[in-house]
């Protein structure tokens, strides 16, 4: 039958109120991140991040607008590294019932249910990309959450749930267009399982076109703007290391818990063999068809991280019925990995220690893209090293220029990290605004520097030498466990640039 209309009112979780172990899970995955939120320092992206948000608009180059307004929102009245990660710890510990709620939809007892939830909070690439405020902090969530109305809609006929699965969709692409990989997922699995009689029901389209309407101003900034995200997804491409089918694959393994495997392997095979869990297909069907597309396209290991929880909930139930002996060995030893890759996922140890520490457990990830090589410690740590060294030599280098030489200095920085950082930190010490052609700041243009002088971070002398009139070495900047990129790079001075800078400013474009 086809459903009608309904009115968008709060949804009813089959959260276990009385499950206080469950909620003993949630409680101690935020006091893990929530301890750990101040430790080391901004990320290069949660600079850019809090600057583009400054710069409020519909969009940017190489993200939807939701996680920057947020990251502004969190440092409005000053410098506040926990505060900034704390949206990302409450989206980890909210996973833990949601989780929870989605393997009881699917049959799970009480044991389930604690059984994924505790799965979603100590998986390791799930705490990870909960350490920072990131754009794909908020993956396991969005991806879990629309999972559950749609299944809701399924397993339950309720007409509101696509209602909700429809604001969640719009949200979630508000914050990271990486939810549009479920989407299709989640399309192709439902189309091809007898779940596809939700597409016959008015309230997925209401739902559908309530996510279209909130993504509205996003896509209509990108559609204005020539769709420069596509540029940028197709360089980093070319940049990511997603290696071989069987190589992928143990990726998923080992970062999301070797131990966990069996979990969320039954997750995937059970539906098409156990008959109570069949309307669960579509889920499995749509997991396989997010990662080939991954795959395919050369994505990054963690882009399908978010489908995790989702195998979790519908694997729980099949691995409550296994015998206990197992059950417990599996358990223990995936709390066990889970402890000794902590503080490779989240700001534990102090950086010297935590070499030593990668080194003896050959914990050390491997690096899903070029740039990311020969990272001193990982590249989420390494980067977040040596931004207030680097503003602090170029406010000095600035601060000793002759009154009238600072009145026309432009700073141009090599990428958006650096010149974020420049914004961020620099304006105590009364440096201009930062201009560089990657990404937003490529839109900024260079903000009517006229050229005579030109401060110029990490660039090549040997070819600047060719575009100036003069060009001096004037010192150079980095941080011990900073990236190489990022380390022993010049500082220069560049008085009477050879070219127009607005003219020329195509030629500093790089979308990566």
């Amino acid at each position: 039958m086809i459903s009608s209309p309904a009115t968008l009112t709060a949804p009813e979780l089959p959260a276990p109120r009385r499950d206080r172990a469950l909620w003993i899970v949630t409680f101690l995955v935020a006091a893990a991140h929530l301890a750990v939120a101040g430790r080391y320092d901004f990320f290069r992206d949660e600079l850019y991040f809090i600057i583009c948000g400054r710069h409020s608009d519909f969009g940017y180059v190489d993200q939807p607008p939701l996680v920057p307004l947020l990251a502004a929102l969190t440092q409005a009245l000053g410098e506040n590294l926990w505060l900034l990660r704390l949206p990302a710890a409450l989206a980890a510990a909210a996973l833990v019932p949601l989780t929870a709620a989605l393997a009881r939809l699917f049959g799970g007892n009480r044991g389930a249910a604690l059984l994924a939830g505790t799965a979603a909070g100590v998986a390791p690439v799930l705490a990870g990309l909960s350490a920072t405020l990131f754009t794909s902090s908020f993956d396991g969530l969005a991806w879990t959450a629309l999972t559950y109305f749609l299944a809701r809609a399924i397993l339950r006929g309720d007409r509101r749930a696509p209602l909700w699965a429809g604001l969640i969709a719009g949200v979630a692409f508000e914050a990271k267009y990486g939810i549009v990989l479920w989407f299709l997922g989640l399309a192709l699995g439902l189309a091809a399982t007898p779940e596809r009689r939700l597409l016959m029901r008015r309230s997925l389209w209401y739902g559908a076109v309530l996510a279209i309407l909130i993504a509205a101003p996003n896509l209509a900034w990108q559609t204005a703007h020539g769709w420069p995200f596509l540029e940028v997804t197709q360089n980093h491409s070319r940049d990511n290391l997603t290696g071989s089918p069987l190589g992928f694959v143990l990726d998923q393994i080992f970062l999301v818990n070797p131990f966990l495997a069996p979990l969320w392997i039954a997750g995937l095979v059970a539906p098409f063999i156990r008959p109570e869990l069949k309307q669960a297909r579509f889920l499995a069907i749509a997991f396989l068809a997010a990662a080939a597309i991954t795959f395919a396209a050369h994505g990054k290991d963690y882009y399908i991280a978010g489908a995790y929880p989702t195998l979790f909930a519908t694997g729980a139930g099949v691995a409550m019925r296994a015998a206990y002996w197992p059950r417990a060995l599996l358990a223990g030893g995936a709390l066990a990995v889970a402890a000794i890759a902590a503080p490779v996922a989240l700001p534990i140890l102090p950086p010297d220690l935590l070499i030593r520490y990668m080194d003896a457990t050959h914990m050390r990830p491997r690096p899903n893209q070029k740039s990311s090589l020969d990272a001193p410690i990982t590249q989420l740590f390494s980067d977040q090293f040596g931004w207030r060294e680097l503003e602090s030599r170029v406010a000095a280098i600035y601060a000793a220029l002759p009154p009238t030489e600072r009145a026309h200095a432009v700073i141009l920085a090599s990428n958006y990290g650096e010149a974020a950082a420049l914004d961020f930190y620099g304006k105590v010490d009364g440096l201009p605004p930062a201009i560089s052609g990657q990404d937003q700041y490529f839109l900024w243009g260079p903000r009517g520097a006229d050229g005579r002088v030109v401060i110029h971070v990490n660039g090549d002398p040997e070819r600047w030498r060719e575009l100036c009139d003069s060009l001096d070495i004037a010192g150079t900047f980095g941080a011990p466990y900073a990236m190489p990129y990022e380390n022993d790079r010049p500082i220069m001075v560049c008085r009477g640039f050879r070219a127009d800078l607005t003219t020329t400013w195509g030629r500093f474009k790089r979308f990566y």
